[in-house]
């Protein structure tokens, strides 16, 4: 009975975690920034079930459908052509509604969804059809929000992934070895910094088809120094210590050392770093998309919106939108930084 007690109450992590926790816990306005964050981004990634020109649920004639998975046929639903189904279609709709019913989610309109009933010439201003107005070529400027908040996000965090795996590795390689290893190694970081990024990237944009995955190429080449010279100055400190020393007298390889005895001390900058790293990545998407180097045409993009709302000044409610989503998106990550960045902090103590 004392094992099991004991078991049922051991803590659950090291003090040195809780301590991190609870200073994190400790910066208010970075903790229930995290929440938000999180809340919002969990939402955009069921974007599918918010906005969306497919019902989630039909029934038609005793049997149940899942339009917002599986594509079905018009002719399923007893119309005359066997193309893809239009529930938007008001002929289509009416011999649904005859013999069945319709769950629709709360937008009706995806990110590419025209809405060609417009009153008024696009860009539409907010109706309670369009809850945020529609673009300059009839979009429901709402949707294309949640579907552009999804992909700056899940760019942002892929980008300082790559950036991340890239840069430790520099930076520990360097500062491990140092020597001619670490001089040759900043003097390359000198000159790839050096480069025009903007003019590099115009270039590239004329000879490579631009995409999610060729940009996140493009900028990881440039993004992965940021984190090459925290990295580089834990390891050169780390390489002395008397645990290193004794690993290598008991014939411990390099690559044991470095990743399982140094490393860990080096990730703390690397974590504090990820936040802004991340908040970084969507401003640059953003930046792209805007001066119309970004993404295709018709993507889902923050940036665009924003060029958007400055090619067409009647319509404000382009700009306003877009600048307070792409604002509050970035100050949360910058007010999570921070947070993360007190919590790893051996200086702060616990309030």
């Amino acid at each position: 009975m004392k094992t099991i007690f004991s078991f049922w109450h051991r803590p659950r992590c090291s003090p040195l975690l809780e301590r991190r926790l609870a200073l994190f816990r400790a910066n208010r306005r970075g903790f229930w920034s995290l929440w938000i964050f999180l809340a919002l981004f969990g939402s955009s990634l069921l974007a599918e079930f918010i906005a969306n020109d497919r019902p989630w649920l039909v029934s038609f004639r005793g049997a149940l459908y899942v339009p917002v998975w599986v594509d079905y046929a018009e002719t399923d639903f007893g119309g005359d052509f066997a193309t893809r189904a239009d529930f938007r279609d008001p002929y289509l709709r009416d011999l649904i509604v005859a013999e069945g019913w319709m769950i629709w989610p709360p937008i009706r309109y995806s990110y590419d969804t025209i809405n060609h009933t417009l009153p008024v010439p696009a860009p539409a201003p907010p109706s309670t059809d369009n809850w945020l107005g529609t673009d300059d070529q009839g979009r429901d400027v709402a949707a294309r929000l949640i579907y552009g908040f999804r992909l700056s996000v899940l760019f942002g965090l892929l980008l300082a992934g790559v950036s991340s795996v890239i840069g430790v590795m520099a930076g520990a390689v360097q500062g491990y070895f140092g020597g001619w290893i670490d001089l040759l190694g900043q003097r390359f970081l000198e000159i790839w910094s050096g480069m025009p990024e903007l003019f590099i990237l115009i270039i590239l944009s004329a000879v490579i088809t631009p995409g999610v995955w060729s940009l996140l190429g493009i900028l990881a080449l440039f993004s992965w120094t940021a984190l090459v010279g925290v990295v580089r100055a834990e390891f050169l400190r780390g390489r002395n210590f008397t645990y290193v020393e004794a690993a290598r007298a008991l014939g411990v390889s390099d690559v044991v050392i470095m990743f399982r005895h140094v490393l860990p001390n080096a990730m703390v900058a690397t974590l504090t770093f990820t936040p802004f790293l991340v908040s970084s990545a969507i401003v640059a998407l953003t930046a792209l998309d805007f001066l119309g180097l970004g993404l295709p045409p018709g993507t889902p993009s923050l940036g665009e919106l924003l060029r958007q709302g400055k090619e067409n000044l009647q319509g404000p409610w382009l700009a306003i939108t877009g600048f307070a989503v792409v604002s509050v998106q970035v100050v949360l990550l910058v007010f999570i930084g921070e947070a993360v960045r007190d919590a790893f902090d051996p200086r702060k103590t616990i309030p």
